[in-house]
């Protein structure tokens, strides 16, 4: 019989292995996670976590620790900054929705992911040893990935290769839970896999990453390498803009890091020769295909250029603009938390909207519930929290970065590779955040989770912290 502790245990590492997997139709009082299956095994074990402190009569938070201190700063400016902006809060009307219940419903949202993720995060992670929790979360991730690329590969042999002699396979993996197999035949020149759209995918691809690349790291054989080909198949694939960014970035960084830490430095320049040595071949032999599918991703990144032909790049510049003025003109406190479409539909730039049909169709149009996205969680920030609130969060972020800097670089131990994930994830996480505005980032919560685990059994060994 399984105890409360493995109970919850159990819906951690469950929780993490279905992140990717939000296509389907949840629970609507959820809102925003009413699709995300991980939140499901979440909010269960958080649960059980509870009732059995309630049975012991206390509950673990390490609320001394600063990057916990600044989280709860952070948390108490989005309530001051809507107080402070009260008169204005209680006559915003958008949607059939007012100011003051969108207020409460970003805040829950808020509270879900920096609290309840992260109270519960630590109370798992808290009773394993570093090494021991290292490799746990790497193996669920790992299976995870299979499942996801396994979805995935089928997709791509029937979407780009046309072997839709594996549609029956494909379609048979609508008997697990949280997947709906849809197909939507030619007119579908990407793959989401297991997620509802390309771009959750790619945030997925993300959060993985780091943990991927960690198996070169620790890993002597050469399937050590698959794990991460198998993510940038997928992101290839996919047509993820913010993958592609997001990905690079990481891999530039791993590079440095590896070519920085002696141990790696010659294997590194090894593999870096025979790949250079590799792709000269192959643009010896195929070199047209090769510049034209380059050439083709480079114009899907190039926003300058597809500025006025994408839609979708429309419509988030735009975002990104209105929100900046209304910046303006609350530059300090802001106009408090959700509050910022209200303030920013008198400032959607006309280039943004003209011939733009996702401003008539959903954002402009009263029937469609749906707020609009600011598509960015840095000038969403600036316009609801000022320049109080962004310079809270961005401490935060700093701070982040930085612990997992000095993690890596001053502990002598052999689970410093998790300094390294760490960098990797909060690197990512953090520029894909300029294309999104949630706080729901499941991989910023447990690194910060983990952050704080190493830092409270590693203080004394890294006096710089």
């Amino acid at each position: 019989m399984l105890s409360l502790r493995k109970t919850y245990t159990l819906s951690f590492f469950l929780g993490l292995f279905f992140i990717p997997f939000n296509n389907f139709s949840g629970m609507s009082f959820l809102g925003e996670y009413k699709n995300e299956a991980a939140t499901y095994f979440f909010l269960i074990g958080f649960l059980f976590l509870m009732i059995e402190s309630l049975l012991k009569g206390k509950i673990n938070i390490p609320y001394k620790n600063p990057l916990t201190i600044v989280l709860i700063l952070f948390i108490s400016w989005t309530f001051f900054s809507t107080l402070f902006n009260f008169e204005t809060v209680s006559q915003n009307y958008y949607k059939q929705t007012t100011g003051i219940s969108r207020y409460v419903r970003q805040t829950i949202s808020l509270l879900i992911s920096a609290v309840l993720f992260t109270v519960f995060f630590w109370n798992v992670i808290r009773n394993y040893s570093v090494e021991r929790i290292f490799k746990l979360i790497r193996k669920v991730f790992l299976f995870g990935l299979i499942f996801v690329s396994i979805y995935g590969f089928l997709e791509i042999g029937i979407i780009y290769f046309g072997m839709t002699f594996l549609k029956p396979l494909f379609e048979a993996f609508e008997v697990f839970p949280f997947i709906n197999t849809s197909y939507s035949g030619n007119n579908r020149i990407s793959i989401s896999s297991v997620s509802y759209e390309v771009p959750a995918l790619g945030n997925y691809l993300i959060t993985v990453m780091p943990w991927m690349l960690s198996y070169i790291l620790t890993e002597k054989r050469i399937i050590k390498f698959i794990p991460s080909l198998m993510i940038l198949i997928l992101m290839f694939f996919s047509d993820s803009r913010t993958a592609l960014i997001c990905i690079s970035f990481q891999l530039v960084i791993f590079t440095f890091i590896m070519i920085f830490d002696e141990r790696f430095r010659k294997t590194t320049l090894n593999i870096l020769k025979i790949a250079g040595t590799g792709l000269a071949i192959l643009l010896i032999f195929n070199s047209t295909a090769i510049i034209k599918t380059v050439s083709e991703r480079a114009d899907r990144i190039n926003f300058s250029k597809n500025l006025n032909a994408d839609v979708s790049n429309k419509s988030r510049f735009g975002m990104q603009y209105a929100s900046i003025e209304v910046f303006k003109e609350n530059p300090i406190i802001g106009v408090g938390l959700g509050q910022d479409t209200y303030h920013k539909i008198r400032h959607y730039p006309y280039w943004s909207t003209v011939n733009n049909w996702e401003f008539e169709l959903k954002y402009q149009n009263q029937q469609d519930p749906s707020f609009p996205s600011a598509y960015n969680i840095y000038t969403r920030l600036l316009a609801e929290l000022g320049l109080v609130g962004i310079l809270i969060f961005a401490t935060f972020l700093f701070l982040c970065l930085y612990y997992s800097i000095m993690y890596w670089k001053f502990t002598s131990n052999s689970n410093k590779f998790m300094g390294v994930i760490l960098i990797l994830s909060f690197a990512g996480l953090f520029v894909n955040w300029m294309q999104t505005d949630f706080f729901r980032q499941y991989g910023v919560w447990l690194g910060l989770v983990l952050l704080i685990y190493l830092r409270e059994n590693y203080k004394k060994e890294i006096q710089e912290l």
